[in-house]
């Protein structure tokens, strides 16, 4: 079965040796508890010059998995607004590990309820005007608007009810091809995870093109429609699970011919229906 950590597994050795951090968490609470803040304001005053390289989040094994699993991701942001508080440097290549209760537990439950940070120490501190330029706006790599989707894509599954339409916009296919590029994968397994999560879900992968006038020109959209839902049933999902479909350009976001890159790109896009919760 895969795991929400799978995308990270093999970076965590390589973080081993560097030093890390921990806080810990009232339960079901986001934000650390007040014995850790304090022992983190007091440390933070002489480890002000250091970079954020890996967080990990964790709970205890109270409630769902999947409840888990978004606590655990809003106490690692929690954990992160704190360190940008106190003018922590975060990694660009910054590496989050989403465990939930899906880790070796402690038999003592207020040990498991933490995030853990590894860092380093900066040789030269950081400057106001090294604040300032942060503070702009920086335009998002794809794997970055990736991860992005991929974090909140267990929520949305939550949120829909039956009929609703989920839009994966980064699934991404190589030139007039159904084959996936390698940097969307990690959506790719998150989907399988939330199947694996909600047994009782079914869906319907459907598929749209961006760019074609012709309505009629199905088949793409189709095949990769059915990457997708190969993809699920080759890896565990029922049959009866799963449907798929191609539009084509029949259900643009915006009207065809595109006015820009982002245009075609929403037009471009995976849809999930909810079938039955």
């Amino acid at each position: 079965m895969r795991r929400v950590v799978l995308f990270f597994s093999l970076c965590f050795s390589f973080l081993q040796a560097q030093e890390s951090k921990t806080l810990y968490f009232d339960f079901a609470k986001e934000v650390p508890n007040a014995i850790s803040l304090k022992n983190f304001d007091e440390w933070i005053s002489s480890n002000n010059n250091i970079e954020i390289l890996q967080i990990a989040g964790y709970c205890d094994s109270v409630d769902t998995n999947l409840s888990n699993i978004k606590l655990a991701s809003k106490r690692i942001q929690s954990v992160l607004t704190l360190l940008k508080s106190k003018n922590s440097r975060i990694s660009n290549s910054l590496i989050q590990e989403v465990h939930g209760e899906d880790f070796k537990q402690s038999k003592i439950q207020a040990e498991n309820r933490k995030v853990t940070f590894f860092y380093k120490i900066v040789e030269e501190p950081i400057t106001e005007t090294e604040l300032l330029v942060e503070e702009k706006p920086k335009e998002e790599s794809l794997v970055e608007k990736i991860e992005k989707e991929r974090i909140s894509l267990l929520d949305k599954f939550e949120k829909a009810n039956v009929g609703d339409k989920i839009v994966i916009n980064n699934i991404h296919f190589q030139f007039n091809s159904e084959i996936i590029i390698p940097e969307s994968e990690p959506l790719l397994e998150q989907l399988l995870f939330a199947m694996e999560l909600n047994p009782d879900l079914e869906i319907k992968v459907l598929g749209h093109i961006c760019c074609n006038p012709d309505p009629k020109d199905t088949k793409l959209s189709y095949r990769r429609a059915l990457k997708i839902f190969n993809y699920l049933r080759d890896n565990g999902i029922q049959l009866r699970r799963l449907a798929y479909k191609g539009f084509g350009s029949n259900e643009p976001i915006y009207p065809i011919p595109e006015k820009s890159e982002e245009e075609k790109i929403a037009n471009r896009r995976v849809e999930i229906e909810i079938i039955k919760k």
